[in-house]
């Protein structure tokens, strides 16, 4: 089935279009722009001639820069053959999965999650195992509950952190209790999904799974990508470090799908990780900001109930007291209301496995977010 989060944004496209003042929380995309210094590398690319086609897993330039990030950002060592650059994170991702995946192989995806996971994993003919959290929990899942769903058919393990949709982020520790379990699993890959490690805010530094586990360091497939720090959305470059067969399986898939990325988004991913790395701090600053007043505002919401998170930019409340309270059966119908009668666009939660919540993005203005929250307290009881 399509995307949620696709879906949503697409229906805010065509109700602005009918003439509606609709406001959309529903994008995960920052509201920044490309810094200059990554938007000139590209157009000095394409005066260059860098317009032709790469190597299939991405040109050496960019595979150093990748390496350097790796060794800077997260004390890990990766060689070029241990490297896939793809056509954003989704593709990385994808590209796994259908790497590593065979058929009634099982892939554990901790809940809530980002809405494509699943179907990733249904693609490439494996079956998902959600392991069920929810705000009680922090959205982590224990040592326990890992421990307890993996079997004899498990293959894969996705652990995002940041979390999209929760924000949640796991500490040092934490991942060092999961890595004890995972370490008993030779044969369990773990997709290490880090796309927003550097839209974090907690007190603890970000700490990547392989970098606390170094015994999973043959185990743990590292994915980021230049989308949401840099705000690069649209330039679509994603990259994964990790075991030489398992990138060069996802590089086997990449070659009868897509071949390279963009030849010019290869040469600005580059700029981006390897130049000035000050154009994140006020996106930061913004986005806690904002993360700390849609936090606080929607917990004043009657029938919410907000976590604040550790990163990335979304708000994930627990809506099952506002769905009672305006006889609502499910988040879909919260979110249909709050668009009828408020003008304003969530995602439901149901998509990302965890029913009676909703996601709001607050990659958008304060002012926007102000007179979101004024319109959904408006349109519910």
């Amino acid at each position: 089935m399509p995307s949620a989060t696709s879906a949503v944004l697409g229906l805010a496209a065509e109700l602005r279009e009918a003439g509606r003042d609709v406001i959309s929380l529903g994008a995960g995309e920052p509201d920044f722009d490309t810094p200059d210094h990554i938007k000139d590398a590209a157009i000095q690319a394409i005066r260059d001639g860098h317009t032709k086609y790469t190597a299939i897993d991405g040109t050496s330039q960019l595979k150093a820069a990748i390496q350097r990030k790796f060794e800077r950002d997260n004390q890990l060592t990766y060689a070029p053959d241990q490297i896939l650059v793809s056509v954003g994170a989704k593709h990385t991702l994808f590209n796994a999965c259908m790497g590593v995946l065979s058929a009634g192989d099982e892939a554990i995806i901790p809940a809530p999650y980002w809405v494509s996971y699943p179907d990733m994993v249904r693609v490439a003919e494996g079956e998902p195992v959600i392991i069920e959290t929810g705000i009680e929990d922090g959205f982590k899942v224990t040592p326990e509950k890992l421990d307890a769903a993996i079997t004899g058919k498990t293959r894969l393990l996705f652990l995002n952190s940041p979390s999209n949709p929760t924000g949640s982020c796991y500490t040092r520790a934490e991942l060092e209790a999961l890595g004890e379990v995972l370490v008993k699993h030779p044969n369990i890959v773990v997709l290490a999904d880090d796309i927003y490690e550097h839209i974090h805010w907690a007190d603890e530094p970000f700490c990547s799974l392989a970098t606390a586990c170094p015994d999973l360091y043959d185990q743990v497939v590292t994915i980021n990508g230049v989308s949401k720090c840099y705000a690069m959305t649209g330039w679509r470059v994603g990259y994964a470090g990790g075991p030489r067969e398992v990138i060069k399986a996802m590089k086997t898939i990449q070659s009868q799908i897509t071949s390279n990325p963009c030849s010019v988004s290869q040469v600005a991913a580059a700029a981006a990780l390897d130049g000035d790395q000050s154009c994140m701090a006020n996106m930061l600053k913004a986005y806690k900001s904002r993360s700390d007043y849609l936090v606080s505002a929607l917990n004043d919401i009657p029938g919410f109930e907000c976590r604040e998170g550790e990163g990335a930019f979304y708000a994930f409340p627990k809506v099952t007291g506002a769905m009672a309270a305006n006889g609502l059966k499910t988040d879909a119908e919260l979110v249909q209301k709050v668009l009828e009668h408020g003008d304003v666009v969530l995602v439901p939660g149901t998509p990302f496995g965890a029913p009676g919540y909703v996601r709001l993005s607050f990659a958008c203005s304060i002012e926007a977010l102000e007179k979101a929250v004024d319109r959904i307290r408006a349109a519910l009881v």
